[in-house]
């Protein structure tokens, strides 16, 4: 009986140690995806309509200031 009890204990350790594995998996995988998301599709599209929208103003610097950022902190 002892030697079940055990085993059942073992069990549900690695059960929930696995699970918190996931979460951490499944979050790491969301965060990667909604970044992916912001830098080509997100901000893309809203520095279009800031030009179409007649704020060039607005968008050409923040568009300066990201191609030096991504200049200079590049890989």
């Amino acid at each position: 009986m002892e030697v079940m009890i055990m085993l059942y204990i073992l069990f549900t350790i690695g059960f929930l140690w696995i699970g918190w594995k996931l979460i951490v998996l499944a979050i790491k995988a969301a965060w990667g995806i909604t970044k992916i998301l912001f830098y080509l599709v997100f901000f893309p599209i809203v520095l279009i309509l800031l030009v179409v929208g007649g704020l060039i103003y607005v968008a050409l610097p923040i568009l300066i200031i990201i191609g030096l950022i991504g200049l200079l902190c590049g890989e």
